[in-house]
């Protein structure tokens, strides 16, 4: 090891490294408050300055999260938060929580990855170690946020910094799991820099677990998301494929799940929905053209995902006019 490897894993298990985080929302907030409650002390960063006034007031506009846990962790005296990007200086790892939405045409959308790497490089200092949790295509860590901070800051990734990926695996509104009980993956662009984020995880998290580099650790994520997008797919295709032949899905559905081995229950809905699985499956589509292996899985699951809207839309006007009414002005409730 180097002095600074040694130094900063020293800091990391007696708990004196300080921890910066970029992106106070849903992931980077409940992260924050994991570590500072195994007394870490944490400064979070966010571009928004209401919840920076939200956070200094004591107030958590996450609703999810346990009200009294946060405001235990936020009066501790151990977290901090700022707008001012200059505090980055001060903190020995920093933890990347930013969007990674798509373009209109389906491509991954980089701009808040870029913008937060123009802000930490040319506040980034030798022995310094920063992650990236960002859901994400893999090649990012080491091609595009590796090249970005290097060009920002002078120094070398491996060399002077360490660089690796964690993916976030938030399920909020889950009462089962939380921040600190779901295992954290982690993989580094070197073995030193795995390492180190490892210990640092390990010291937060209930277990971490260790793979090769970034890029698999970014596969991993986009896996475990497209799996289920390619699943509700499924599912929703037999409910369109069974409703014709006037079988009742959800009655095969409760009898298929009586087996107790090789079935995995998915419930048909209207489509997809929330932040990861609409987005994060093309993330890899889009990756895989440049290998020339586009994914058919994934693009065919898009495509029936995307359609089930109008067929529910079309099942509801269908059942309007069984009762001589028309779309127009209805009274529609939404249950869930």
């Amino acid at each position: 090891m180097t002095v600074d490897q040694d130094a900063l894993l020293h800091r990391i298990r007696d708990k004196e490294a300080k921890v910066g985080i970029i992106g106070l929302g849903y992931v980077g907030l409940p992260l924050a408050l994991v570590f500072v409650d195994r007394g870490f002390q944490v400064v979070g960063f966010d571009v928004d300055p209401k919840k920076i006034k939200a956070l200094d007031a004591g107030e958590c506009y996450i609703k999810h999260l346990d009200q009294a846990w946060v405001s235990r962790n936020l009066e501790t005296g151990r977290f901090a938060s700022t707008t001012n990007f200059d505090e980055l200086a001060n903190v020995d790892a920093i933890l990347i929580c930013v969007p990674t939405p798509l373009t209109p045409q389906r491509e991954p959308d980089m701009r808040y990855v870029l913008s937060t790497a123009r802000e930490i490089g040319p506040r980034l200092r030798p022995g310094q170690l920063v992650v990236l949790e960002s859901t994400t295509y893999p090649g990012t860590t080491d091609e595009l946020l590796r090249s970005a901070l290097e060009e920002a800051s002078g120094l070398v990734a491996g060399k002077d910094f360490f660089l690796a990926f964690s993916p976030e695996r938030e399920d909020p509104g889950n009462p089962n799991y939380s921040t600190s009980t779901i295992p954290k993956v982690v993989g580094g662009i070197d073995e030193v820099s795995g390492d180190l984020a490892d210990a640092l995880y390990a010291a937060a998290v209930a277990k971490t677990v260790r793979v090769s580099s970034a890029r698999a650790a970014e596969a991993t994520k986009l896996l475990e998301n497209i799996f289920r997008a390619v699943n509700i797919a499924l599912v929703n295709e037999l409910k369109v494929v069974y409703d014709e032949m006037g079988i009742d899905v959800w009655e095969v559905l409760d009898a298929a799940s009586t087996k107790p081995f090789g079935f995995m229950r998915f419930n048909p809905g209207p489509g997809w929905g929330g932040h990861c699985i609409p987005l994060d499956p093309f993330y890899l589509s889009w990756k895989a053209r440049e290998y020339g292996v586009p994914p058919k899985f994934i693009e065919l699951a898009g495509e029936i995902n995307v359609e089930m809207p109008k067929y529910v839309v079309g099942k509801l006007q269908r059942a309007l006019n069984d009762h001589g009414k028309s779309v127009r002005n209805a009274k529609v409730l939404l249950l869930g």
